[in-house]
């Protein structure tokens, strides 16, 4: 079931530029992918990169994963995801949201990051859920005020589905609890069940997860790789996550050498098996592998990060893309 709906992202290939989104979504709508994602930072806009995917490959289902929560109300992502939903009724919207990090909504947008994530992010999807219901919304809350706002875009039965980034024992519970579904990212798959029971303890919604997988010679990727996950593990909630998953010494070392100021030892920490188990390199079986690894580990939607590592980076990453869903 899980293969049947394979999803791809384009999170990881925002750097190819917005007109590569379009390519890859009509590529990965050729292949027998089911939907289309991307992620936002700095770069290209996500509710622009999935309008115009979406009229390239009308077969996609399309999904934010994630948007920092903090940078939009819930309004306006009602808002924009009601669009998306109104250009293709026949399609699911996924609307990931997510806590995100002080690096990108503070140092990078000026927006405090806040404290109290937890009771935030319950608030914020209680919300948009009631603004997606097309009712008329008045909400007093700690975080967010509203009275009389109704979604002014008309929708049929299907309506945009909320979807939550979680990585730890709280906010996982919280997804199954308030969400449609669940999105992991950044695991290894053995870490896979532990995060569903997670969930399930809270509630029935859906797991989704990025697989990060890449069609590459070794050393092309080894240490692209290790600065991957150096920039996750030197954040709290991340760090937390790859210690319950098994590379606790890992995070250690990372973080004690990023505090003294020796980024390269720092780097250098990040262990070849830390590598293997989440930024996964080798042929197009491999890729596959990893795909159907996660999905049998418990993830209803796998959903293909590419590595676009290599000599052509548009290239690794479109081989990649074919893959994911055993060649296309």
């Amino acid at each position: 079931m899980g293969m049947e709906r394979a999803g791809l992202t384009f999170a990881s290939l925002m750097g190819l530029g917005p007109a590569a989104a379009v390519d890859m979504a009509t590529l990965a709508g050729s292949v027998g992918y089911a939907s289309y994602w991307t992620a936002e930072t700095t770069g290209p806009e996500a509710f622009s990169i999935l309008a115009a995917a979406g009229a390239a490959a009308p077969s996609l289902d399309l999904g934010t994963g994630v948007l920092a929560l903090q940078l939009r109300t819930p309004m306006v992502v009602a808002m924009a995801g009601a669009t998306l939903q109104a250009l293709h009724p026949d399609r699911d919207i996924l609307l990931g949201v997510g806590i995100s990090s002080p690096v990108v909504t503070q140092r990078w947008h000026g927006v405090p990051y806040g404290d109290r994530p937890v009771a935030r992010v319950r608030e914020y999807v209680t919300l948009l859920k009631a603004c997606l219901s097309g009712e008329k919304v008045d909400f007093a809350g700690d975080f967010y005020e509203v009275k009389g706002f109704r979604l002014g875009v008309r929708l049929g039965d299907r309506r945009p589905k909320v979807v939550l980034g979680a990585l730890n024992p709280a906010m996982l519970r919280l997804g199954g609890e308030v969400a449609d579904g669940v999105l992991l990212n950044y695991l290894p798959a053995s870490h896979v069940p532990w995060s569903v029971q997670q969930v399930r303890t809270g509630g029935a919604a859906e797991i989704y997860a990025y697989v990060h997988a890449g069609v590459c010679e070794r050393h092309e990727g080894i240490e692209l790789a290790r600065r991957d996950l150096f920039s996750y593990a030197v954040v709290d909630s991340y760090a937390r996550s790859f210690e319950r998953a098994g590379f606790a010494d890992e995070v250690a070392a990372i973080r004690e050498a990023h505090g003294a100021g020796d980024r390269e030892a720092a780097v250098a920490a990040v262990s070849e098996r830390m590598v293997d188990a989440i930024d996964v390199m080798g042929d197009d079986d491999t890729v596959l592998a990893t795909m159907r690894a996660y999905a049998d580990a418990g993830v209803d939607v796998p959903v293909l990060m590419p590595l676009p590592w290599g000599a052509d980076r548009r290239a690794s990453a479109e081989r990649a893309l074919r893959a994911g869903v055993g060649g296309g």
